[in-house]
């Protein structure tokens, strides 16, 4: 089992760093119930430390109902049950891999539930795909040569045009050659990652975060500090101080209406945080994929819009709210920094899929604008018919603060909650939600779950949601 350990002594210990990789691969069922861990020794041989460390670290896990030990017999996966790999495939198990977490992967399975609301997406039935679909299916009849053609590993010149236009009108200065097409926003984190942050590496997220961003820098033995939040997004006056005792190779941050919590970064903050990336000269990652969806009020400028010196690598997912299995994002950064870029993207896929580039490209030059002002007034509806509901059903002691634009409701449980067991009640009923702790690193503990108001029509939205909430009271209610 190969974990990347901090030896620094900064941050956490050798013990807690061992558990945490260990704790997130059963949750995110890397480990399935009745794996077998390796052996005190051979883990402690593996990782150059002690066996003390490891025994410690099998304790913790233990302790937090993780993993069941047995003298003589080892430590395995708890919740032990058949095991159903076929004859032989035993040694699987003992097959080392590099990833040390892999929770996204289980956010995006629907088939198990009725009411989906741990999916951050967008009902079909407000999604142009007939438009879409129908130059889609033109493109095929009439130039079938594009199925014959990998494109350019930059993106189709056409579409990065349009893009960079799109941009620009939101106040982003771009160039005709400072853009990017990539397969959706995850892969633009993945090649950030994959090209500029490294094992021990210091990168910076907001507490919460995207669990595919905290994934991905998992992925590359980052060290991640969470950042605090309020309600004018993360505190930038904190991470001041975390940086002076740790510099940044990356901060990531998203934001506007953040996944999962909604807060959205004031004008100020954007500013300082700007400041900060010029004074330690390191990258911010700006995941912007909802700021076309505010309900009132535009959100304040991106950072990328003020950023004179190349600092901000910007990325904008218009899958996310146009076709999502189209997988269509682009990234826009300056100079040196987007060429080393398009190098990783061409050794990653060899470029985005030319027939899905040509076929959301007359939509997002044409038609985009007028279709998200109608999609904003149809998800600011979702939510006002969510917060009533909401306002009616939640049981006291749950807290809640409605964005000004996104998917997500981001919901705090009282201290007697104990998610873990909602998750699996909830799943009984035919209705999910993204408990918190997988928008941090480490397993750690968290009172919140988000819920997302778009994924269903509005009819499912308000059944499902009521049925959860009336589950939640009845969860809540202290034992006679």
């Amino acid at each position: 089992m190969h974990i990347e350990i901090n030896r620094s002594g900064g941050g956490q210990t050798l013990p807690l760093q061992i558990s945490g990789t260990i704790a997130e691969r059963i949750t995110s069922g890397l480990l399935q119930p009745g794996a077998r861990l390796p052996s005190v020794r051979g883990l402690a041989l593996s990782l150059k430390v002690s066996q003390v460390t490891v025994s410690k670290a099998y304790a913790d896990l233990e302790a937090r109902g993780h993993i069941l030990c047995s003298q003589g017999r080892g430590c395995y996966v708890a919740q032990r049950e058949q095991n159903v790999r076929g004859r032989g495939a035993g040694w699987q198990d003992s097959y080392d891999d590099y990833l040390p977490r892999a929770q996204l992967w289980r956010n995006f399975d629907v088939s198990e539930v009725e009411y989906p609301f741990h999916l951050a997406a967008i009902h079909s039935s407000l999604l142009p795909l007939a438009p879409i679909g129908a130059t889609m299916a033109s493109l095929v009849r009439e130039q079938p040569e594009l199925m014959a053609s990998y494109g350019n590993f930059q993106g189709d010149a056409e579409l990065r045009e349009v893009m960079r236009q799109h941009l620009q009108s939101r106040g982003i200065p771009l160039g005709s050659g400072d853009l990017m097409i990539t397969s959706g926003s995850q892969q633009g984190i993945d090649l950030v990652a994959r090209t500029f942050v490294g094992p021990g590496d210091t990168v910076y997220l907001e507490a919460p975060s995207y669990t595919g961003a905290i994934d991905v820098f998992a992925g590359r033995g980052a060290e991640m500090v969470f950042v605090p939040m309020d309600g004018d997004g993360m505190r930038v006056d904190k991470l001041t101080a975390m940086c002076d005792r740790k510099p940044p190779k990356l901060i990531y941050t998203n934001p506007t209406y953040q996944n999962p919590s909604g807060a959205t970064m004031s004008l100020t903050r954007r500013q300082r945080l700007l400041e900060l990336a010029r004074s330690y000269r390191c990258l911010i990652v700006e995941d912007d994929p909802f700021s076309d969806l505010y309900f009132r009020q535009p959100p304040p400028p991106s950072i990328k819009s003020m950023d004179t010196e190349g600092h901000v690598v910007y990325m904008k997912s218009f899958s996310k709210v146009l076709a999502p299995g189209s997988r269509i994002a682009c990234v826009a950064a300056g100079g040196n920094i987007l060429s080393r870029l398009i190098a990783a993207k061409s050794a990653s896929d060899l470029g985005s899929p030319l027939l899905t580039q040509r076929a959301v490209l007359p939509f997002i030059a044409r038609k985009y604008d007028d279709y998200a002002a109608n999609l904003r007034n149809a998800l600011r509806l979702r939510q006002e018919s969510a917060a009533k509901l909401l306002k009616r059903y939640a049981p006291p002691g749950v807290s809640w603060q409605l964005p000004g634009g996104g998917l997500n409701l981001w919901l705090e449980l009282p201290p007697a909650a104990e998610i873990g067991r909602l998750h699996v009640l909830a799943k009984q009923e035919g209705i999910s939600f993204l408990p918190g702790n997988v928008c941090y690193a480490g397993d750690k503990p968290s009172r919140h779950i988000r819920l997302c108001y778009s994924q269903l029509t509005s009819e499912g939205m308000e059944r499902g949601l009521r049925q959860f909430l009336l589950l939640l009271e009845r969860y809540l209610q202290p034992p006679d």
